[in-house]
């Protein structure tokens, strides 16, 4: 019997891409904006998908002296049970966003220590480790809420203004995340 898996990657649809963080992605969510949905297949079925975005923070590549459109984050990898390491889909979607996306000079990507994850992707295909990412996130009305969430639902998220308004607000104890970058060309790559 052949263990040989036929693995495909290719752009796939908002709807597929939802449909793949919904089920197979802890925050069941697909990220808001402008996104580039990579779905992976192997043996023809779908698995899931690998989605870059410019994520959360609208200064991703200040940092790196870059411009917003210079750098990405990889927002989600949502996949089902699969055969194929995940590095190697990672690697062939880095590959088609290069080609799709030619002003891309750096990827951003965050390892969840909440998730229990430490960024063995990310190693395994060689990024680059800058060390831990503060989380900044709240409780409000009992449930954990990253700050960003907050300022979609309210329009604000200061701690001071979201209790003046009525809500039962605490900060919450979380773990750092690890921050991982690929450099996309050989300038980045040196800096």
């Amino acid at each position: 019997m052949s263990s040989k898996v036929d693995l495909r990657l290719d752009w796939c649809s908002y709807e597929a891409a939802k449909f793949a963080c919904e089920h197979w992605h802890y925050s069941k969510c697909i990220p808001v904006g402008n996104t580039v949905k990579v779905g992976v297949w192997e043996n023809s079925q779908y698995i899931g998908c690998i989605i870059y975005s410019h994520g959360a923070n609208n200064n991703i590549g200040k940092p790196y002296n870059l411009l917003q459109t210079e750098c990405v984050e990889l927002t989600r990898v949502a996949l089902s049970k699969h055969i194929t390491q995940v590095s190697k889909m990672l690697s062939i979607s880095i590959k088609m966003l290069k080609r799709q996306s030619k002003g891309i000079r750096l990827i951003v990507s965050y390892a969840d220590m909440q998730q229990g994850h430490n960024g063995g992707i990310y190693q395994a295909t060689n990024w680059v480790f800058t060390g831990e990412s503060k989380l900044d996130a709240l409780i409000v009305n009992g449930k954990q809420v990253h700050r960003k969430t907050i300022y979609s639902q309210y329009g604000f998220n200061s701690f001071d203004r979201l209790k003046s308004v009525g809500l039962n607000v605490e900060w919450a104890d979380v773990l750092p995340n690890y921050k991982y970058l690929m450099p996309l060309d050989k300038e980045m790559a040196k800096k």
